[in-house]
């Protein structure tokens, strides 16, 4: 069943910003992932957060383990760099040359209970593979990356060939039709985007799809699939913003 598919093909998930979903958008997009406090104060402005607002939300996400209070300014706690370089990944994924081969996990263990089987198919989603069948997972081996060491606890992992046609069995595992739609409406939606604080959440959902991007091998995508071009166009939204924030903290 094709893993990752919205509401209709070309719906856009455009959620509004909240002041910490503006922070975590800044710091996430952010290497290193901190930020001095007047610079923070002075880039937040820009989005159409107010300094009492900001700071209350900063306050809240100290507390709540998403921030690190620093010296000078705020970084991004242990827990969501990982988010973070999943993130990257999604913007620079690191490929290699497919041969034909295929990844595949396959859960041994038993007795988990819902919460445990969400977090594993969460994991495993968010490593790019897709489910065959319960609790076979699987994806071209074009992805210049390891799987973690602890899913060894509960799977088996394998090389695998199939017998299915490889463009056949890819559609049948992502959503190869309504990805692109999807795409495509972001970048037209982008190019139509002017205030600031449209442009950010426009991007953080560019950045919500890329996650759901399989990354498959070209021989295996439809013609013309936008992922090239979305993750250029974030990438030239990054350097804009650097800018502005450089801008702004030099005139304040």
């Amino acid at each position: 069943m094709p893993m990752n598919v919205p509401a209709r093909p070309g719906a856009l998930d455009l959620r509004p910003l909240s002041a910490r979903s503006v922070v975590l958008s800044l710091l996430l997009g952010t290497h290193p992932p901190e930020v001095p406090v007047r610079e923070l104060v002075r880039l937040v402005e820009g989005f159409d957060v107010g300094g009492s607002t900001l700071r209350a939300a900063l306050s809240r996400m100290v507390a709540a383990g998403d921030l690190r209070r620093t010296d000078t300014g705020y970084r991004l706690s242990d827990r969501l760099l990982e988010r973070q370089r999943r993130q990257d990944d999604a913007v620079h994924p690191c490929t290699r040359v497919w041969d034909g081969d295929w990844e595949m996990v396959v859960i041994t263990a038993t007795g988990r209970g819902p919460a445990e089987r969400a977090d594993l198919r969460a994991r495993l989603t968010a490593l790019r593979l897709a489910e065959l069948r319960e609790g076979v997972w699987l994806r071209p081996a074009n992805l210049d990356r390891a799987l973690p060491g602890d899913l060894d606890q509960v799977s088996q992992r394998y090389t695998a060939r199939p017998d299915r046609p490889p463009r056949d069995l890819a559609a049948s595992l992502w959503p190869l039709d309504t990805w692109p739609a999807t795409a495509r409406a972001l970048l037209a939606h982008i190019a139509d985007a002017h205030r600031p604080a449209d442009r950010l959440a426009a991007f953080a959902a560019v950045v919500r799809h890329l996650l759901a991007d399989p990354v498959l091998p070209p021989g295996l995508l439809p013609p013309d699939w936008p992922g090239a071009e979305l993750r250029v166009a974030y990438t030239d939204y990054q350097r804009e913003l650097i800018g502005e924030v450089r801008a702004r903290v030099r005139g304040a």
